[in-house]
């Protein structure tokens, strides 16, 4: 028998009071950001003066008390596994896929991963929350020497504290995230060695690369009394390869960030864009783009190449897992753009150029 609302309420509201305690018990170890007023931090949370605040928790209720969507499948494996080379040298440029947000990018003899997630769930929980149903696309004990870590923002499908400690503890890297963030992993893993920066900032990665923060139309939170105590950010990479243009979580909205970013730090030769968990629409649009809006967001950065990611390995919202790819094949093809022109990956695929 299907579920009435009433249960799905009552076992809402006895997960959120297990996560409202977790979340009490972690904000009391850890202190948030503090710093200057800002165009986008008033003092004690961060806004996009250009996006849109998050839905509301009453939002969040009523999405949830009448949520259906599709069912995923339990398993859903890729064909695919990457053992990747120590270093890739000089200009070449090779992207990994490991799943969801996570990459896997070598180039100029550097390695950097992005929103790396190994773990199971991506949850406040280790026994419920969203679950992957398929393998890293790259083993963990294949992973080449880590020297950098990208991390975008806070939610768990992109901050994953526990896989953090497993690279401190393995390879030491620099990990590079915008503000706040810095303190959510020390409170974890004193060990992370982790450097915080606000939108705009420039960090020198090795010689003849640097990544910048870029604003995205977005928002943070780890638990029900931290939303938007940190900062949400993507990455303008410099490479020996060109400039990459990172998109981790974003709306679209009026198209303005993707604009911004080209005008300021294009030409890009390549942007890494979200193209899933947005429905439902009503819930979902100001801060997660669709395939179609990821066509836009393409057009409008000026890229050369575009890869998709945020698809296929969580299922986090309403639509069916292979939804994503296929509404992006179709508004690829309205807009005359190719499918080797827009790549969508398995985990343990990879792209070279």
């Amino acid at each position: 028998m299907a579920p009435t609302r009433r249960t799905l309420l009552a076992s809402l509201a006895g997960v959120t009071a297990i996560g409202t305690a977790i979340a009490t018990a972690r904000a009391r170890a850890q202190s948030w950001y503090e710093g200057p007023v800002s165009d986008h931090f008033d003092g004690t949370v961060f806004r996009d003066p250009h996006g849109a605040a998050p839905k509301s928790f009453g939002d969040m209720l009523k999405w949830w008390s009448t949520r259906g969507g599709e069912a995923w499948p339990e398993r859903a494996p890729s064909p695919f596994s990457d053992h990747p080379p120590e270093r890739v040298e000089g200009a070449r440029l090779r992207l990994s896929y490991v799943g969801h947000a996570s990459f896997l990018l070598q180039t100029g003899g550097t390695n950097i991963l992005l929103d790396p997630v190994w773990s199971e769930r991506v949850s406040p929980f280790d026994f419920v929350g969203p679950k992957r149903v398929n393998d890293p696309g790259i083993p963990f004990d294949a992973l080449p020497p880590i020297d950098t870590v990208l991390v975008s923002h806070g939610h768990y499908d992109h901050l994953d504290v526990d896989t953090l400690s497993r690279l401190s503890a393995a390879h030491r890297p620099r990990v590079i995230t915008p503000l706040g963030n810095d303190g959510v992993m020390t409170a974890h893993d004193p060990a992370i060695r982790v450097e915080a920066y606000d939108w705009h900032d420039r960090v020198e990665i090795a010689p003849g690369i640097a990544a910048t923060l870029v604003p995205l139309r977005h928002w943070s939170a780890r638990g029900l009394f931290d939303r938007n105590k940190t900062l949400w950010a993507g990455f303008v990479l410099e490479t020996p390869a060109g400039k990459i243009y990172v998109v981790s979580d974003s709306g679209y909205g009026d198209g303005f960030r993707f604009k911004e970013a080209k005008d300021r730090y294009g030409p890009f030769r390549l942007a890494i864009l979200p193209i899933g968990a947005y429905a439902p629409r009503w819930f979902m649009r100001d801060q997660h783009m669709d395939p179609a809006e990821a066509v836009r967001a393409f057009l409008d950065c000026g890229a050369e190449l575009a890869v998709a990611h945020h698809h296929g390995t969580f299922k986090l919202t309403d639509e069916a897992i292979d939804a994503p790819p296929k509404a992006l094949a179709e508004a690829c093809a309205a807009a005359e753009i190719g499918p080797e022109v827009f790549r969508v990956l398995k985990p343990g695929e990879v792209l070279e150029i």
